[in-house]
């Protein structure tokens, strides 16, 4: 059995957990989400807790048992706190800002990357280089911050790019001249 599915998922007091069939909605204060959960999977709540556990032992439900109950705690956590991800650009002339509901990025190309931002998602830019994303879906914040990411890698040589906040890239030493 799963270790983290065994756990139990607290309610925050501003949250609502509404529980029909398999498919769980869940409210707060920075939103509202939904997600189906799959037939192999019993959800059952109480005041103030969810509790998820496998309807039987079979293979996939087994498999399913730790995922759905992390699934449905990022949903508690999303909508009553929202999910960040930071991001700093690295390099001469790398730049990024918002105009409307676009990112977009100078990144040592001849044109602009121009990102479009889902509605779901707050983006903000500090000081040209520092990109913070908010939303109340994970996966969806985590997707935004590695496609931005995959605009401009970064290089082990100058260390240039776009990096995750806290990334430590390991330096290489390029060729010594005669």
């Amino acid at each position: 059995m799963s270790r983290i599915g065994k756990l139990a998922i607290v309610i925050p007091e501003k949250v609502v957990v509404s529980i029909e069939n398999q498919n769980i909605d869940v409210s707060g204060p920075y939103g509202k989400l939904s997600r189906n959960i799959s037939e192999c999977i019993s959800i059952s709540k109480s005041e103030n807790e969810i509790v998820v556990f496998p309807k039987n032992n079979s293979r996939q439900s087994r498999e399913l048992h730790g995922l759905s109950r992390t699934l449905i705690n990022n949903m508690v956590l999303g909508v009553s706190s929202r999910f960040e991800r930071s991001l700093e650009i690295k390099g001469v002339g790398y730049r990024a800002q918002v105009k409307e509901k676009n990112l977009v990025l100078n990144l040592g190309y001849s044109h602009q990357v121009i990102i479009v931002i889902p509605p779901s998602i707050e983006v903000s830019v500090e000081a040209n280089v520092n990109i913070l994303i908010k939303g109340i879906n994970k996966e969806e914040v985590g997707q935004l911050a590695a496609t931005i990411r995959s605009k401009r890698l970064p290089e082990p040589y100058k260390g240039k790019g776009v990096l995750y906040k806290g990334e430590i890239i390991k330096r290489k030493v390029g060729k010594s001249g005669k």
